[in-house]
C-alpha cells in the first residue's frame, strides 16, 4: 500500500477575508507548492481577527494535521493580532527577534525611513520561533512547532512558502489524471461512484465547465499511487467507452 501523503491545514485570519473587502489568493499558491512535495492540504478555514476565533483553530487544526499554515495579522497595526495568538496557543511569550530588529532597522535606514516603534512590532514572535525571511520585506514569517506563520499580501505569503518549501516533509508524489467528458456530470454520476467505489484507495472528483456556451466535465483521479491511478483511468475509461461517452485525457 502507498505511503499516506502527509497533511496540512492552512488558516486563514482576516475580517476583510469575511467580509468579501479582499479576496484570498494565497490558498491556490499554497496548495500547489505544497502538491510538488507529496503534501496534501485537507483543510482551509477562515477567521476573524479574534483572539479566541484564532486560538481555537489553531488548537485544532495543529493537533489534526502535520502541518498548519496561517497568513495575514502579522503586519504592524493594532489589528494584527496573529503572533499574540500563536504565543498564547503555544504557551510562550512574544519577544522581540534581534536577528529581525537588526533586518528592520537595516532596511529602514537604507531607504532613508524611520524604524518606528510600529515598524518594530514585526520583529515579534512567539519565543522559540525560527525566522522565515524572503526577498521584498525586512519584516519575516516564522515557523514555531508545526505551524508556519506568514503575511497575508499575496506576493510575500508566495516568497515565505518557497523559501520553507525545501524544509518541509517530501511525501509520496502525487499522481493525477483528468478526463474530460464532453457532457454534464449528470451523465456520468452513477459511473464515476461505481469506479470510486472499486479504487477505494484514490480519490475521484467531478469538476463541471462551461466555455462558450458548452458545457462539459473534468473527472480528476488522484493517488499516491502512480499503478492504481492507471488501473483507475482504464476502468472509468473503459466504462466511458462502453456507454459511447466521448471523452480525452490528460495527466
Amino acid at each position: 500500500m502507498a505511503e499516506r501523503p502527509p497533511r496540512a491545514a492552512f488558516l486563514i485570519i482576516g475580517n476583510e477575508i469575511l467580509s468579501g473587502r479582499t479576496r484570498d489568493r494565497n490558498l491556490a499558491v499554497l496548495a500547489e507548492a505544497l502538491r510538488g512535495r507529496g503534501i496534501r492540504v485537507a483543510e482551509a478555514r477562515v477567521v476573524r481577527d479574534e483572539r479566541d476565533e484564532v486560538v481555537a483553530g489553531l488548537d485544532a487544526l495543529r493537533a489534526r494535521y502535520e502541518l498548519v499554515f496561517t497568513s495575514g495579522g502579522i503586519g504592524p497595526t493594532h489589528d494584527d493580532i496573529t503572533t499574540a495568538c500563536v504565543a498564547a496557543a503555544f504557551g510562550v511569550p512574544v519577544v522581540r527577534h534581534p536577528e529581525a530588529e537588526r533586518r528592520m532597522r537595516e532596511h529602514y535606514e537604507a531607504s532613508g525611513r524611520e524604524a518606528t516603534a510600529s515598524r518594530l512590532t514585526m520583529a515579534d514572535v512567539p519565543e522559540g520561533a525560527e525566522l522565515v525571511f524572503c526577498a521584498g520585506t525586512p519584516a519575516p514569517g516564522y515557523r514555531i512547532g508545526n505551524v508556519y506563520v506568514f503575511a497575508g499580501v499575496p506576493r510575500i505569503f508566495a516568497g515565505m512558502v518557497a523559501t520553507a518549501l525545501d524544509s518541509l516533509p517530501q511525501g509520496p508524489r502525487l499522481r493525477s489524471r483528468t478526463i474530460t467528458v464532453h457532457v454534464g456530470e449528470s451523465e456520468v454520476a452513477a459511473d464515476l461512484a461505481a469506479v470510486q467505489d472499486r479504487h477505494p484507495g484514490l480519490e475521484l472528483g467531478s469538476y463541471p465547465q462551461e466555455r462558450d456556451g458548452s458545457y462539459f466535465s473534468e473527472l480528476v483521479c488522484s493517488g499516491a499511487d502512480e499503478a492504481a491511478v492507471a488501473a483507475a483511468v482504464a476502468d472509468l475509461t473503459g466504462t466511458l467507452d462502453q456507454r459511447a461517452i466521448p471523452w480525452s485525457a490528460k495527466d
